[in-house]
């Protein structure tokens, strides 16, 4: 196992290991270990973070309303507009790993603090709702800008739906896990202890994959590999034309799906408050019925996104690119929004979000992190935090104004989804731009290449 991860990236003959991963992806020979400890890494920090999901839905509607949940995102972006210069001004003092472990470290501690309120009868589910969102994307911009640090574009296009695999194994793993846990009465103050563990196991893949990976990017090849810029996230994407376009599509991804979750939210929270007011939910309380229901649902999104990543992402990416991959979304987001339209029901709503949210957490995001490939260094750790976290709470920001304003006009769940469609025109429209962008990026590469 050392001799392998001494040798991650080195040139070597085709070994079992990649000849056992080229059926899923792409894998040279040598490349197999490395991509294999990458993909775990994202496999346990995903699975910790659907333990924490579920116990966040459970909290957050058992606690306040769909409304309230929508509200609460919105903070989020307040928060993060401090915290993503903060984590810049970190990232250009520290090394890689110390940066990426801190990070983790600092959210363990802030579990530890929801336990022992959530143990002594404190209400926490708005709290921990926000703590939660700003601690997914930032744990997730990290490990991804790693990966993109580690790999040259070619390599990268080629290895990262390996690597979402690991991501879309370990979200169904972790929901799984939370709906078992639920259904068994346990709290969701016990997966907060879980969720920790596995977060310091994370710690210990991040150090053993820092220590012995060579990164293969150009950029980072380049004098020291753990230092970055003085640059701000910000001022990067500001300054950058394809960043800009990049920005655009989170917010408008992120204002569509987080609509879509409010509209299930509602629904759930409806269906869980008539079965105890019916008196058919059995021994199970509200926020358990909750639990439940969204436990089974992340499982079934993520089983779905786990097929799509491992048969249909790497496969994908070789007929039509990263920048192709980057419409199938929003042609399945507008069919899901036609049927919420005409089928405004809990069932019809559920099937139309597994579909969206599987190919959101496969396809989509391992495009989406693709893009990040043909960027300089302090952009891919840099302005991939700005865009992925704070980008991402605009989009709820401007979702939590759609909610205010059609709550205010009592809109049901066929004008919510009318309104969606809109919104998925807007997406087209940026993914459009942005395809045109990258392949001009490509094809200029490439040309460098052939003139050297």
């Amino acid at each position: 196992m050392a001799a392998a991860l001494r040798s991650f990236g080195r040139p070597q003959e085709r070994g079992r290991l990649d000849r056992w991963l080229g059926l899923i992806a792409d894998v040279e020979a040598g490349e197999g270990w490395g991509a294999l400890l990458l993909a775990g890494n994202v496999c346990c920090l995903l699975a910790c973070y659907y333990l924490l999901k579920t116990a966040r839905e459970s909290l957050i509607l058992s606690e306040g309303t769909a409304e309230v949940k929508s509200y609460a995102a919105a903070v989020q972006a307040l928060i993060l507009f401090v915290a993503v210069p903060l984590y810049g001004m970190v990232a250009s003092r520290v090394s890689r790993s110390r940066l990426i472990n801190g990070v983790l470290l600092f959210f363990v501690s802030h579990l530890a603090i929801f336990y022992a309120l959530v143990i002594h009868g404190r209400h926490v589910g708005v709290a921990f709702f926000i703590w939660v969102g700003v601690f997914n994307l930032m744990i997730v911009a990290q490990v991804w800008a790693f990966a993109n640090d580690v790999y040259t574009v070619e390599r990268g296009q080629r290895l990262f739906p390996l690597i979402g695999v690991g991501g879309s194994l370990g979200a169904w793993l972790g929901a799984r896990m939370a709906s078992k846990l639920m259904a068994a009465h346990l709290t969701p103050a016990d997966l907060f202890v879980l969720a920790a563990g596995g977060l310091l196991v994370c710690i210990g893949l991040n150090y053993c994959v820092a220590r012995r990976a060579v990164p293969q990017a150009p950029d980072s090849a380049a004098g020291n590999p753990e230092s970055l810029g003085a640059n701000g996230g910000f001022r990067l994407v500001l300054g950058d034309r394809y960043l800009r376009l990049v920005a655009a599509l989170v917010i408008l991804v992120n204002a569509v799906n987080t609509t879509g979750e409010y509209l299930l939210g509602r629904l759930v929270a409806a269906q869980a408050s008539r079965a105890i007011a019916e008196g058919t939910a059995g021994a199970f309380s509200e926020s358990q019925l909750i639990g439940i229901f969204y436990g089974d649902f992340f499982g079934w999104v993520n089983l779905v996104s786990l097929t799509i990543q491992l048969l249909v992402v790497s496969r994908l990416f070789k007929r039509i690119g990263v920048g192709g991959a980057l419409f199938v979304l929003p042609l399945i987001a507008c069919g899901s929004y036609a049927l919420f339209a005409f089928l405004p029901f809990l069932d019809a709503v559920r099937v139309g979000k597994i579909l969206e949210n599987s190919t959101d957490y496969s396809l989509q995001n391992t495009a989406q992190h693709a893009l990040y490939l043909q960027t300089s260094r302090e952009a891919k750790f840099k302005a991939k935090q700005a865009i992925d976290s704070l980008s991402w709470r605009v989009g709820d920001l401007l979702q939590a104004g759609l909610v205010y304003v059609g709550a205010r006009l009592a809109f049901g769940v066929r004008q919510f989804a009318l309104l969606n469609e809109v919104f998925v025109i807007l997406w087209i429209v940026v993914v459009f731009y942005i395809y045109r962008e990258h392949k001009r990026q490509a094809l200029a590469r490439d040309a460098l290449r052939r003139a050297a």
